[in-house]
């Protein structure tokens, strides 16, 4: 598997160019371009949108942030597509409700790939204009931010297009072989000469933090470091001593916990999650299926069926926070906070699964939402959710960093969500 490894502690700035927008609109069109066009319209829950309404929504954010404020004369493909294609953004105006994006089978997938293509000549004509000067230093630093918020916000879409790709093709009855070229993603791995006193020892798989006062949140004197909102607001915390990880979880240890009952024992679970198991009668994770004795799940390949043995060594994926906490109570452990993640992240390698913490996701001191319909990217979503943190195999290249916050509801497991424990 084709990965990049980065350093932690490695910048990655972000350089707005014609390159850069087209190579980044392209990986999106790779991801679908094994798909049959019936399996562009699918909606199995409401979690996951359509192909073809991803789409078309990564189109409509740069047609609808940056090219009617700001290109001249500029002309909408069509009028309807702000009300067909607009997520949450109650600024812009009214939408389709998002239980309903399976029912547009209209506009046609193709129609869609005209609609691509009509924004991405536009934003090169764009390009174009800023080349020559013709917006004044203030409007060129707005432009820019919302052309670093849309180019993240399309690899954002790249990794919920392959999770609901899956999520797709894995709850057909036939399980379909697909394949999908998400090998580029990157893994993150300490840098040793950045050890610092922080760390005490490192005793088998787990590596102690002394107890202290920390900073985080994300901090950087580059101005072409792209970050979002939520991750601003640098400030000190104070954590116990504790000792996390090296590993994550892998399949051969969840498995024991399946072996020994978990799914059936309800001391292990919250009573919340344990109403969660009982109603969703779940015994293993997402795509693990049962068959003669033998654990098999579903996951891309280039096989005649996309059900495979599982392989007991790779990392744990697709569970929910549910899961992930009565797993740590088997164990007799737990999940990290948020804040022992990122003081403790330089010392381990991540970048596999989204790591559930045991932090609720909660804006940090100083927050400060932007102004208008951009303000509505993060903040609003600051309630009863929980925070993860790291990257995935799904995740674009290079679009984590240390101090990203991902954030979603306990029960969620359609993500590529895995487990490290604390102790």
């Amino acid at each position: 598997m084709k990965t990049q490894i980065l350093e932690k502690n490695t910048p990655t700035a972000i350089v707005p160019t014609n390159d850069q927008y087209l190579k980044t609109r392209q990986r999106t069109l790779s991801l679908c371009q094994d798909l049959e066009p019936e399996d562009f319209v699918v909606q199995p829950m409401v979690d996951v949108s359509p192909t073809k309404w991803h789409l078309a929504h990564t189109t409509w954010f740069f047609e609808t942030f940056l090219l009617v404020p700001y290109l001249k004369n500029y002309q909408v493909f069509h009028k309807d597509y702000s009300f067909l294609f607009n997520s949450y953004y109650e600024t812009v105006g009214k939408r389709v409700l998002r239980a309903n994006r399976g029912n547009l089978t209209r506009p046609t997938t193709k129609e869609i790939y005209k609609y691509r293509e009509y924004v991405d000549n536009s934003i090169l004509l764009f390009f174009d204009e800023l080349e020559k000067g013709n917006f004044d230093v203030e409007t060129q630093a707005k432009i820019k931010k919302r052309l670093f918020i849309g180019l993240n916000h399309e690899e954002q879409h790249q990794e919920l297009l392959v999770t609901d790709i899956k999520y797709v093709l894995g709850n057909n009855p036939l399980f379909p072989a697909t394949k999908m070229p998400i090998q580029d993603f990157t893994i993150f791995v300490g840098s040793r000469h950045a050890f610092t006193s922080n760390e005490e020892e490192i005793q088998g798989n787990f590596i102690k933090i002394k107890e202290g006062i920390y900073q985080i949140g994300f901090n950087s004197e580059n101005e072409n470091d792209f970050y979002f909102d939520n991750e601003k607001g640098v400030h000190r915390v104070f954590v116990e001593e504790f000792e996390i990880a090296k590993n994550l979880v892998t399949n051969r240890e969840y498995l024991e916990f399946i072996e020994a009952g978990g799914y059936q024992n309800f001391n292990f679970w919250f009573a919340e999650g344990w109403d969660f198991v009982k109603e969703n009668n779940l015994e293993a994770p997402l795509y693990w299926f049962k068959e003669n004795d033998e654990w098999l799940c579903y996951d891309f390949n280039n096989s005649e069926n996309g059900l495979q043995k599982i392989d007991l060594d790779a990392p744990l994926c697709h569970i929910s926070f549910y899961e992930a906490e009565a797993y740590a109570q088997f164990r007799n452990m737990r999940l990290p906070t948020e804040q022992e993640w990122e003081i403790a992240n330089e010392f381990f390698e991540w970048g596999k699964r989204w790591e559930w913490t045991r932090s609720a996701y909660q804006p940090y001191p100083n927050f400060e939402k932007d102004e208008g319909a951009l303000g509505e990217y993060n903040g609003k979503f600051m309630v009863n959710q929980l925070v993860l943190r790291g990257s995935s195999e799904a995740t674009a290249p290079n679009h984590s960093r240390p101090t990203y916050r991902n954030f979603f509801h306990a029960d969620k497991r359609w993500q590529y969500t895995g487990i490290r424990l604390v102790k």
